[in-house]
């Protein structure tokens, strides 16, 4: 069987882009989140954590009229010459997109855990917020951050639907293993579906060993301390 690696080396390169982009942007969202007295805050989170509860065909297609040649982002995009739908580009958008509220959902949960004690501390002796995020919001919030990570690079290495409805199936441009894995499996090519299983299932039991191996680690080092 001549296997074509390019679905492997294009998730692998998607979940790794889309993870960075996504760890940035929750972190963020999470800290504004949490420091956020507005009445429409309950509003706002619903709509953060929206791609967690629709179907992936349904963000897909949200994506697409949003970013097609039509909708708004994309008319705007035209002006400047620049395509998104059906592009590599599009693999990393529609990862990011279903992967965000992992992120934001993990890392929200551990900075809202941290005593307060600690920051109105830093308050008093005058540390800045900038300050105060970066030597005790993070180090104190880190292993939310490192789970929620790990967990939107699985979420981005899964995705499916919104994937293949905004960036298609291009051999060796935007198909992915999952896409890959349904295609193969349509056509009758059961091997070759299963050998894309048998590696996704890998890697995502390597994910889940590593945070844990992580988490179980840290854990002896706080117990020793």
């Amino acid at each position: 069987m001549n296997l074509d690696l390019s679905p492997l080396w294009i998730s692998l390169k998607t979940a790794s882009v889309a993870t960075v982009i996504t760890s940035v942007l929750g972190i963020v969202a999470a800290e504004w989140m949490v420091a956020c007295r507005s009445k429409w805050k309950g509003l706002i989170d619903g709509l953060l954590n929206l791609p967690l509860v629709l179907p992936p065909t349904v963000v897909g297609f949200i994506l697409l009229a949003l970013f097609g040649k039509n909708g708004p982002i994309g008319e705007v995009l035209a002006l400047l010459n620049v395509s998104i739908v059906f592009t590599w580009a599009a693999n990393i958008l529609a990862a990011v997109t279903v992967s965000f509220p992992m992120m934001y959902k993990t890392v929200r949960s551990s900075i809202e855990q941290i005593n307060p004690n600690y920051l109105n501390a830093a308050k008093t002796l005058g540390a800045s917020k900038g300050r105060i995020f970066l030597r005790i919001v993070l180090p104190l919030a880190w292993p939310g951050i490192a789970a929620g990570t790990i967990l939107a690079f699985a979420r981005a290495m899964g995705e499916f639907g919104a994937t293949l409805m905004i960036a298609g199936s291009i051999r060796g441009k935007t198909l992915t293993m999952p896409i890959a894995i349904f295609f193969a499996s349509e056509s009758g090519k059961d091997e070759e579906a299963l050998l894309w299983v048998l590696v996704i299932v890998a890697i995502s039991l390597a994910v889940i060993f590593l945070l844990n191996f992580w988490l179980e680690g840290k854990n002896r080092f706080r117990e020793r301390s």
